[in-house]
């Protein structure tokens, strides 16, 4: 248990350094943007975000669970077989993607180059989601930590060095602050994959006769990628498809496109950026609970997961309820401080219980991952999804409520899928919801 914590101290810590970074960054953009822009770029970034899990495979979390649960003598015989089969897909992707990017038409109204900056991310993500299945699976949080803070901390730079030495249209802007982002995940992968090699190459020279088969380990992997990547993927089409629906829903209310677009800005780069700033202590509870979860589930230790998740929740709750509290009572002071934006102090006040909920959902969704229910979360995912953007295009069209609707449709899908997340989680570990023990288990 301690070195679970001293994981997500560590991890935390840097998350909190690099969300401020990020905050920085955001910040920047809003100025250099302007709000419409800010609303184009906030509308792309999730097409942005499917395509890197797209391309990560969700490795990161198949090789960390197969490293958790296995003996360390197997580790060299998984990562050759896992290597061969992400270099093989990487090729795949890319060829794809060449053919495929030029007619996808939510690209149409950006700088042409930009799909090929995707082109360029895949190999990027593909590869260096090796070394972080592979560190995480291990618990070297430290390497992972780093990464994480060196690639806000470069795309910072590159994002301030650029745009004080040259001024740019709307579209290159934005091309531009694309560009920076690729080029931070460039440098983390530098970083990433130079310190997997070394490991890599130790744990060959140091190798036994404990060789599995490519079709063994293919399986083994494929067997949570596939499932955990259609659980990412579905999110990631979600948040892609959202800023269309958002702004669709919200014309049928006398809004221009311009005006629905600026509104969405608002929305998702001043209020959201704000609400889950503290979100990176919950993704920090992820990163360390997938591995975790999923060996005590192999050793059959039940007694370590519910402490675990009685401790996680108090760790949620600790944060999580001062955390909306702040936002409540100091909501316009933030958005006026950070963005210089009065209007979406409404917006940040009104999506409180979308942040505390979420909050909670994360470790509970690495939970159900590390206990093999993988499919569980994606078809309780599409229920509070279909509800969710229901109530947004219901309620957001409507002229009396507007963003508002759109608001209450997001908090709904927040508190639903929340709730059904805890109490698989409960039932899978055989508690009650109120974290009352019903069977007794042996530590």
């Amino acid at each position: 248990m301690k070195i679970f914590f001293r994981g997500v101290l560590l991890l935390a810590v840097a998350a909190l350094v690099g969300e401020s970074l990020e905050f920085i960054v955001n910040m920047i953009l809003a100025r250099e943007l302007g709000e419409l822009g800010l609303g184009h770029y906030m509308s792309i970034f999730p097409t942005v975000i499917l395509i890197i899990i797209i391309a990560s495979l969700e490795l990161p979390i198949s090789i960390s669970k197969f490293v958790a649960e296995k003996e360390e003598n197997q580790h060299y015989s998984m990562l050759k077989h896992a290597t061969k089969l992400t270099i093989i897909m990487t090729f795949a992707m890319i060829i794809i993607a060449v053919f495929v990017l030029p007619f996808v038409p939510v690209f149409n109204s950006y700088h042409p180059l930009i799909r090929w900056l995707m082109v360029v991310l895949i190999p990027l993500i593909s590869l260096t989601s090796i070394a972080r299945g592979f560190f995480m699976g291990k618990q070297q949080m430290g390497k992972l930590a780093f990464s994480n803070l060196f690639r806000k901390m470069a795309q910072l730079i590159l994002l301030i060095g650029i745009y004080q030495m040259f001024s740019f249209d709307n579209e290159t802007a934005i091309l531009v602050a694309l560009a920076t982002f690729v080029g931070s995940e460039l440098i983390v992968f530098v970083y990433l994959f130079t310190a997997y090699l070394i490991q890599y190459r130790k744990m060959k020279s140091a190798s036994s006769n404990q060789f599995l088969s490519a079709g063994e380990v293919t399986k083994s992997l494929l067997a949570v990628t596939i499932p955990t990547t259609g659980l990412r993927l579905f999110h990631a089409v979600t948040n892609a498809v959202q800023p269309f629906l958002i702004k669709y829903s919200l014309s049928f209310t006398g809004l221009s496109s311009i005006a629905a677009t600026e509104q969405f800005g608002l929305l998702a780069g001043v209020a959201i950026s704000i609400g889950f700033f503290p979100a990176f202590i919950a993704h920090s509870l992820l990163i360390v609970l997938i591995p975790t979860v999923s060996e005590a589930t192999a050793k059959k230790n039940r007694g370590k997961l519910k402490k675990l998740l009685v401790r996680v929740m108090g760790v949620t709750a600790a944060y999580g309820f001062p955390a909306v509290i702040v936002f409540l009572i100091f909501s316009e002071h933030l958005t006026m401080r950070f963005f210089h934006s009065a209007s979406a102090a409404t917006y940040l006040e009104l999506l409180w219980p979308s942040f505390l909920f979420t909050f909670f959902l994360i470790p509970l969704q690495a939970y159900l991952i590390g206990l093999g229910l993988i499919t569980t979360a994606f078809f309780q995912s599409v229920w509070a999804t279909v509800i969710s953007f229901s109530l947004m295009y219901i309620l957001g069209s409507q002229p009396s409520l507007g963003m508002h609707g759109i608001i209450i449709g997001m908090n709904a899908g927040s508190v639903l899928l929340m709730l059904l997340h805890y109490f698989s989680v409960c039932k899978a570990i055989g508690i009650t919801a109120w974290l009352r023990t019903k069977n007794t288990y042996k530590d």
